[in-house]
């Protein structure tokens, strides 16, 4: 990946004798250009990249010349370090591609230094401002209230009676959703979806899923409407929609050769939107089935869609780490959401629409202005593991699960099998520790007093807010 980038800046910091570091000076206050960052520069830079010569046409003497970047763009962008070239090539983790070249890692003080310029906003001296432009990402509650219905929300009566079928162990809990305006939550079951009421934890009755393993459940922005996608592993995949009143089927969808891995249903009830280990997403009518359009830019398995709130974009995610951005209307592509090096497992959007979460397999928890693709919020680590005695290794940290609540808070979990609540400004008000099972989804009730979690050992769990 940095072969190209090495061109611009190969000699982008040369050998020589540590400097010394005034990280007891920083804690105090945000770096800046002049006292922080060009003090390494010098160090290390400036021979090749200074006012007397710019290999690459990149000059890090002068605070303007240096915002330039060189003969191929910028290498600092303002609130990402990740998206940094500069940062890039510092912790590239390929010992003949990282700089300085031919020498060991910078050390690790120094790189949260440059880390944290960049992210802070790339301040040229203690009295400038941020390059980072303020957001208003204030929550507002009454545009998350479009879909609630004129009469009593939908509960299940008198369901048909259905067959539990016999399990050698707990089928794991895959997917989960709670209904918006009812005491009523969905769970994914082998070959079926359970009803419970979710005040009292009772079971109300059961949907009958012979396509196979649940893997998606969401209710309808009204609540009338359940849709079910799954399938079974190279054999089949579909998205149905339930009545869930009287568990009715109103509609199959697709008609895949592996299981349906990730969909959603748009808030008009108009079209579904699927995909798996295609690589394509698929987004069907829900009239009459007909194929509306493909979206064909992922690179690997298709593992998380979402319809934003207001029906008008779609994002979308892959095992690969990418996420777009689409006009749900007409299927073209609005923005790349380029920020997680592993695996997306989740995505979900703020109910007013302006906020998209996504959580990935390299431990990272982001909210997403959808405004102009901007990282708001970003936890590099937001779940991180615990080292039991005696092993050694990479361990996991993925989060596996995340869903917003009609007040803008948002409940993840992670593979450190613990599940956790944020604030609308990410701040962590609440954890859950799991004793045995790892969480694989959550959701909070309608009423926002309880977290229900299911976990890979079959296991739901209701837990107070």
């Amino acid at each position: 990946m940095y072969r190209g980038i090495s061109q611009i800046i190969c000699h982008l910091f040369l050998l020589g004798m540590p400097t010394v570091v005034f990280a007891q000076d920083v804690a105090a206050q945000s770096p800046n250009y002049e006292e922080h960052i060009k003090p390494i520069f010098k160090q290390y830079c400036l021979k090749c990249h200074g006012d007397d010569k710019q290999e690459g046409d990149l000059n890090l003497q002068g605070y303007g010349a240096m915002l330039r970047g060189g003969s191929s763009g910028k290498v600092v962008e303002a609130g990402r370090s990740s998206q940094s070239v500069l940062f890039q090539a510092i912790t590239e983790p390929d010992d003949d591609l990282r700089m300085p070249p031919n020498s060991p890692p910078i050390e690790k003080a120094k790189i949260e230094l440059i880390r944290k310029w960049i992210d802070g906003g790339l301040l040229e001296t203690s009295a400038s401002k941020s390059m980072v432009k303020t957001r208003d990402l204030a929550f507002k509650p009454d545009a998350n209230v479009s879909g609630k219905p004129a009469g009593e929300p939908a509960m299940p009566a008198d369901l048909p009676a259905v067959q539990i079928p016999k399990l050698s162990r707990p089928f794991p809990v895959l997917a989960m959703d709670v209904s918006p305006f009812a005491p009523l939550v969905a769970v994914a079951d082998q070959n079926q979806v359970r009803l419970l009421q979710s005040e009292t934890e009772q079971e109300l009755g059961r949907l009958e899923f012979p396509e196979g393993e649940p893997h998606v459940i969401r209710f309808s922005r009204n609540g009338a409407v359940l849709m079910v996608a799954g399938g079974r592993p190279v054999e089949s995949g579909r998205v149905v929609l339930f009545d869930v009143a009287s568990g009715k089927r109103l509609a199959e969808v697709g008609d895949e050769i592996d299981a349906v891995l990730a969909a959603d249903l748009s808030p008009d009830q108009r079209f579904v939107a699927l995909g798996g280990s295609g690589r394509v997403v698929k987004v069907y009518s829900t009239i009459d089935g007909e194929l509306k359009y493909k979206l064909t830019k992922h690179t690997d398995w298709i593992t998380a869609i979402a319809f934003s709130p207001d029906g008008q974009k779609l994002a979308t995610a892959d095992r690969a780490g990418g996420i777009h951005l689409w006009d749900a209307n007409s299927g073209g592509i609005l923005l790349n959401l380029g920020e997680h090096k592993d695996a997306v497992r989740a995505l979900d959007w703020r109910g007013d629409s302006r906020l998209l979460a996504s959580a990935g397999e390299d431990g990272r928890l982001i909210w997403w202005d959808t405004v102009d693709g901007f990282p708001a919020i970003n936890k590099v680590n937001a779940h991180p593991p615990q080292r039991p005695p005696g092993t050694y290794g990479t361990i996991p940290n993925g989060v596996l699960a995340v869903r917003f609540d009609s007040e803008g808070r948002l409940v993840t979990s992670g593979r450190d099998q613990t599940v956790r609540v944020w604030d609308v400004d990410g701040n962590e008000i609440k954890k859950i520790k799991m004793e045995t099972g790892i969480p694989l989804s959550n959701v909070i009730t309608n009423q926002g007093k309880a977290v229900i979690i299911g976990d890979s050992a079959g296991n739901l769990l209701f837990n107070k807010l």
